[in-house]
């Protein structure tokens, strides 16, 4: 569970994460691949997703499957709270 909710928080900074990051990390690997501009944020997703992956097995918390279900609902949650949200305020009021 514990590596649940660390990959879910790296999710949730991932452009946190992109900002101070991938720049340092594209520059690194930019003499072997060549990475898009338009390719930038999947690379900050990829570090906080590594990042939480060690922190997961460092703790012995959390399968493989649990680390990527928080990563993505943490990077995506905001805005499947947001459409939710609406889909509520739209719901018929049944009073």
């Amino acid at each position: 569970m514990l590596g649940f909710l660390i990959a879910a928080a790296a999710g949730y900074l991932t452009p946190q994460i992109t900002e101070s990051l991938a720049d340092p990390v594209i520059k690194a690997v930019s003499r072997h691949i060549t990475i898009k501009p338009a390719e930038r944020p999947v690379v900050g997703f990829l570090i906080a997703m590594l990042a939480a992956g060690v922190a997961a097995d460092l703790l012995h918390s959390g399968s493989p499957f649990w680390v990527i279900a928080g990563g993505a609902l943490g990077y995506f949650g905001t805005r499947l709270a947001n459409r939710i949200q609406k889909l509520i305020n739209r719901a018929p009021d049944d009073r």
